[in-house]
This record gives structure tokens, sequence and C-alpha cells, in this order.
């Protein structure tokens, strides 16, 4: 996608979460987290093709103009919203997934001084970091997860989970479609209708196979063979259909 697209996803996705952004021009001009990203961009393009000084030089300078330091070298997906901003610290390793939302005063931070390892969190799709929580470590929190206010995070959080504390603990869980977490939905401008496809009949294929799961259950339950009938062709009507009482027998 071009560059300047990029851009004007970034300002509708601001627009969309924040209800403060009154205009695209008050995005572009005022918000530093949508210049963190725009110089993250630049300095991660100079990190991939080895220039590691100039690459730092940008993002030092973009540390010093918005207040948000992000390693050249961490991976940050589409539409990842920083809200305010100030204080936020991504390491080089980090990885931030598409539709994160992270608040200020973050750090994606690392344990481990190991030269060359993976040092610094893994953030799925549509994961909220709250105000002032630090992120420690190198584990994954899965899509959709939300991290609360000034938690300290030091193992992986389960996808759908909320995790709150110091040290983190789980107080709830609610998975989600990772389609959920744009701001656009799936209906994007600049969706490719292919991708959108195999990504609708991937949700498809995962929700007939929990109630192949659910039906198979019934059918043990109910004294039939699973065996006989759990085939890789077996589908949820011919399940249903076992299940229902035998019309010759009314």
């Amino acid at each position: 996608m071009p560059f300047f697209n990029r851009l004007q996803e970034d300002i509708a996705t601001i627009r969309a979460k924040d209800p403060a952004a009154r205009s695209s021009w008050e995005v572009l001009t005022c918000y530093p987290g949508f210049h963190a990203r725009t110089f993250h961009r630049m300095a991660h393009v100079l990190w991939r093709y080895k220039l590691f000084w100039l690459a730092r030089f940008v993002s030092h300078f973009s540390r010093w103009v918005t207040g948000i330091e992000i390693h050249p070298g961490a991976q940050l997906g589409r539409r990842v919203f920083m809200d305010h901003g100030m204080g936020i610290v991504i390491g080089e390793t980090a990885i931030v997934g598409d539709d994160c939302t992270i608040y200020q005063g973050v750090t994606l931070g690392g344990t481990a001084l190991t030269r060359g390892a993976k040092r610094h969190p893994t953030l799925e799709a549509g994961v909220i970091v709250g105000a002032g929580a630090q992120v420690l470590g190198s584990f994954t929190v899965g899509a959709g997860a939300k991290i609360g206010s000034n938690a300290v995070v030091v193992k992986p959080v389960p996808a759908g989970a909320t995790a709150v504390g110091n040290p983190a603990h789980i107080v709830g869980s609610d998975r989600t479609s990772a389609v959920q977490f744009s701001a656009y939905g799936v209906n994007s401008a600049d969706e490719d209708p292919i991708a959108l496809a195999l990504r609708q009949l991937l949700e498809q294929l995962e929700q007939n196979q929990n109630e192949l799961i659910q039906l198979r259950a019934q059918l043990a339950q109910a004294g039939i063979d699973c065996g006989q009938v759990a085939t890789q062709s077996t589908n949820v009507a011919q399940l249903q259909a076992l299940l229902k009482p035998d019309a010759s027998e009314n």
C-alpha cells in the first residue's frame, strides 16, 4: 500500500477511535501518536536497509518531538493508535499487531540483555494497553486482550483476557473475532476483496468446526458411535439428522 494511503488510514483510525478528534487537519497537525507512527515508518525502512545510525537518529528526533520512543527495529501493524502517547516506550524486538490501542506511559520492554534475542513482547491484533502499564518480556499478549492501567505484565496473556494488577493477574476473558478490532470492520475502503473473502471463509469454517464438536458430544451422549460419522466429509446437517427422532418410529 502506498505511503500516503497508510497515512490516510492512520488519520481515519484516530478519528474513529477518539471522539476528541474534530477534523483530519487536527489529527495531522496536533496528534503526537500520528507523528510518531509516521517517523517510525521512515526509521524502520532505514533499519531494514541496515542504516542503523540514521534509523536511530530519526527515532531519536521523533522522541524529542513527540515524547514517544519507538525503536526503529520494532514492528508495528496497521491502524495502531497511540492515544496521547507521552512516555510510550516500545523496544527493539517488540511486535505490535493490527488495530492495537496503546495509552500514555506504556512500556513494551524486556527483561533480558541477550543481544540478538527476542527480548520484548508481542501484542496480537486488537490488544488494548492502559495508561502506565508495563509489559516486560518476550511473550505474547493474545488477540483482543486488555491490559489495565499501571499493570505490570511479565507472563503471557490469553486472547480476549483482561489482566490487571502488579504482578498482573487475569480477571476475565471474552474471545473476539479479529475482524472486530478494526476501526472500519471488514468493509474497509482498501480491504482486498480476496483477503476479505478468505477471512470470512476461515471464520465460517471455524464456526462450523465448533458446531461439529458440540454435535459430536451430543451424539456420544445419545450412544451413537462417533467413529462411524466423525469423518472429514461429515457436516453439521448430517450430524443434526442423526440426533432427530426417526420418522418411522412415530
